[in-house]
């Protein structure tokens, strides 16, 4: 299981993803560009003493981190149409999070291979992405017995 993030804007978000991989042992792919330079302190802030038990794949573009893709990309989006908690998730799946600002553009979302939603509050707008990644990897180890032991 991996969980990829497209083009991230704040590093204390990035930071706080990278604890929730190494705490889970799992991958965390950023694919840029991102908002902020990689060596911002906000990221180590965030990431605090677990920057460096964690596995960061950094990729340059989307092609890129395409050329690194053998198995099915889950795209947690508002425009996805079933719950993310009805969705059978396989121990290989990479779960996709758009930007913080802008989520991912048409040929992204086009190309996962799942799209969900985590539901929420109506009038609420979103949840912060680190709090979804969070949520959502949660659910797809939970389904795939693939918590650390």
């Amino acid at each position: 299981m991996r969980v990829a993030l497209f083009q991230p804007c704040i590093a204390g978000n990035v930071g706080a993803v990278l604890r929730i991989g190494a705490c889970f042992d799992t991958q965390i792919d950023l694919i840029e560009p991102m908002g902020f330079a990689w060596d911002d302190k906000r990221v180590a802030r965030a990431g605090m003493d677990y920057i460096d038990h964690v596995r960061i794949a950094r990729h340059r573009d989307w092609d890129a981190f395409l050329a690194t893709v053998s198995s099915r990309i889950v795209l947690f989006t508002t425009k996805g149409a079933g719950r993310f908690d009805a969705a059978a998730y396989q121990p290989d799946d990479i779960l996709l999070f758009g930007s913080e600002d802008a989520g991912v553009p048409d040929p992204v979302h086009d190309r996962a291979d799942l799209r969900v939603r985590i539901p929420m509050k109506a009038e609420m707008r979103s949840l912060n992405l680190s709090v979804s990644a969070g949520i959502a990897l949660s659910e797809a180890l939970r389904q795939t017995k693939g918590y650390p032991q």
